[in-house]
């Protein structure tokens, strides 16, 4: 059993920088996540994606941000279970509950805190023959976890957004051979990627086939070959290929925690904006789980919310005990 003041379902930013401000607090928080490791999105989706409102930064990484993040929280001395996903809750008594994860980790907490974005994230998959076939380390991955896994491979990588575009740039210096595959001739992803991507074609370092499908895939026992269809002439090609990165965006799902009785409105749960309490007692939500009025999906405002939280989070803790606000600016980290 791990033991904790704080368990904290999620490990992207704003998790991260609950670690901080309960820290201040000198409340534990334990994190949990059901990707490998800590970063959310961030880490996951568009690590080498430059970010541009975080204040005190003109414009940071996405990774670089998550790695500032964790150096933060260090003095703190965070703990976590990550590839794991939080099944069941369980409140024992008044401030205290039990959470039960799909390994059977077990985790006790007096306050859980809902920081998991936009909730478990399941890749949406094209519809392509065989495709189940060559996933699990046989060929086909929905998300690039290490680049080096690419190093001297023929990839084909699949769609039209920002993490096709980014990847695709990213790649490019990293794999033998590279093809952009996309359905239309417009891209979803950001102008400067858009234009780097074209440039790259132009220059011969990518193949890029627009307006095509996938279609089919073929190999033995790995992946060996992807099938393109055209969508406008009907002719198909077979691309050879080590590897395929279907990048069509994952879809979120709050899983497990729709049935803790919490009141949800549209795959986010409700809060009250003066603590980002839930309405069970000792349950917060923050970040883009959390909905209220005039709500902004920014890192940002989580961190607001992280802020208020925490606050609300050692009165709940701790009732009756009068605490003094102390600045870190006057008394640093370590003294905390």
């Amino acid at each position: 059993m791990i033991t904790t003041d704080i368990a904290i379902i999620g490990a992207g930013p704003v998790a991260l920088f609950s670690i901080f401000e309960a820290g201040l607090l000198k409340m534990r928080c334990h994190l949990i996540d059901y990707l490998p490791q800590v970063g959310g999105q961030l880490s996951e989706i568009y690590p080498k994606k430059p970010i541009y409102d975080i204040p005190g930064y003109p414009t940071i990484l996405a990774q670089e941000l998550i790695e500032n993040l964790k150096k933060q929280a260090e003095p703190f001395h965070p703990t976590y279970t990550l590839g794991e996903r939080i099944e069941s809750l369980q409140k024992i008594g008044e401030r205290d509950f039990i959470l039960t994860t799909n390994m059977g980790t077990k985790i006790s907490a007096q306050v859980v805190v809902i920081a998991g974005g936009l909730g478990c994230f399941e890749p949406r998959k094209p519809e392509v023959k065989d495709l189940e076939k060559f996933e699990n380390g046989k060929g086909v991955s929905y998300m690039v976890l290490d680049p080096e896994t690419y190093r001297d491979k023929k990839i084909v990588i699949a769609g039209g957004g920002d993490s096709a575009l980014d990847w695709t740039v990213f790649l490019a210096d990293v794999a033998k051979e590279i093809t952009l595959v996309h359905r239309s001739e417009a891209f979803r992803g950001a102008p400067d990627s858009v234009n780097k991507v074209l440039k790259l074609a132009e220059t011969g370092k990518i193949k890029l086939l627009l307006n095509s499908n996938l279609s089919e895939l073929n190999g033995d026992t790995v992946l060996k070959e992807v099938k393109v269809v055209n969508t406008k002439t009907n002719e198909t090609q077979n691309i050879e290929a080590d590897n395929l990165i279907p990048l069509f965006g994952l879809s979120p799902k709050l899983g497990p925690i729709e049935n803790w009785g919490l009141n949800i409105d549209k795959s986010a749960i409700e809060v009250n904006v003066e603590d980002y309490s839930t309405n069970i007692p000792g349950i917060y939500a923050i970040g883009d789980i959390n909905t209220y009025k005039n709500k902004l999906k920014l890192i940002l405002c989580g961190f607001h919310e992280a802020a208020l939280m925490s606050h609300s989070a050692y009165r709940y803790i701790n009732p009756g005990v009068k605490y003094t606000m102390k600045y870190t600016t006057v008394n640093g980290v370590n003294s905390f």
